[in-house]
């Protein structure tokens, strides 16, 4: 059930348009691949080696790297768009929803650069925009790897996280966080990202709701790499992290004038 009334935009062009575009042919859609990256000279060549075999336009968003990023990224056929200093990862996705559209793209289909998606399905979440706006990657659809398992902090903030938006937002979403996913034009045109660091996908969710975009799940597997992974600074702080999303949650919901019921907001 859901538990906001949304307030009338008549000016907000995403309002008026149809839920849903259908295209009326069977062209390929025009579709761009992004990576943003910060510091990964460790994963950056098997990834793109990998990324490269399915998918044909591949933008890179160097978020400000300091180790030899910018240099390997010189050895692929790829576009690179440089951040002079680290802005954070919605930094780097915001850039990516606005390349694709100054690049007049149909789609958009991100993942991260750590080695946590298989490249390999890049093709599967992209065929969903036939019939979905957002096409958002889930870890915790289907167990691939009984064996992997997510950081026990990660996972609690997700599962909290993920509780939020779906008894706010009325959605039925079983991962808040996962990075693999596609976005049709629409769904770009609709956003106006603020937040520049690790809670930008709250805003994007809410943004979503507001203009009425159908999203689906698909199951990707979960990998972990590397668990060490910092988020850096006082985010490390798992505490301090969940506050900082609930705020952030908070403010995109009073933003989008979305009135939710009491104690919706966690």
């Amino acid at each position: 059930m859901r538990k906001f009334t949304k307030a009338a935009d008549v000016d907000n062009p995403c309002q008026a348009t149809p839920h849903l575009v259908t295209r009326r042919d069977t062209s390929p859609m025009k579709l761009l691949t992004a990576i943003p990256v910060h510091n990964e000279e460790k994963y950056l060549e098997e990834v793109l080696a990998q990324v490269l075999k399915y998918a044909d336009d591949v933008l890179v968003v160097d978020d400000g790297s300091k180790d030899r990023t910018p240099e390997l990224l010189k050895k692929f056929p790829v576009r690179v768009i440089r951040h002079e200093t680290n802005q954070g990862y919605g930094a780097g996705l915001k850039t990516a929803f606005a390349a694709a559209l100054e690049g007049g793209y149909e789609g958009l289909v991100t993942l991260d650069c750590d080695g946590q998606h298989e490249p390999a399905l890049i093709p599967e979440i992209a065929a969903g925009l036939a019939e979905a706006d957002i096409v958002s990657g889930s870890r915790y659809l289907q167990v691939f790897d009984p064996s992997q398992r997510p950081p026990e902090e990660r996972r609690k903030i997700n599962v909290e996280v993920t509780r939020w938006l779906n008894e706010c937002l009325g959605l039925n979403l079983t991962d808040a966080f996962c990075g693999f996913k596609a976005y049709n034009r629409r769904a770009l045109e609709c956003f106006d990202i603020t937040d520049l660091g690790y809670a930008m996908p709250l805003q994007a969710w809410v943004q979503a709701v507001k203009h009425g975009l159908k999203i689906v799940e698909a199951p990707v597997p979960l990998i972990y790499l590397d668990e060490s992974r910092a988020f850096g600074g006082s985010l490390d702080d798992s505490t301090y992290r969940l506050n900082h999303y609930r705020k952030v949650f908070a403010d995109a919901l009073e933003r989008a004038g979305l009135e939710v019921a009491g104690g919706c907001r966690g």
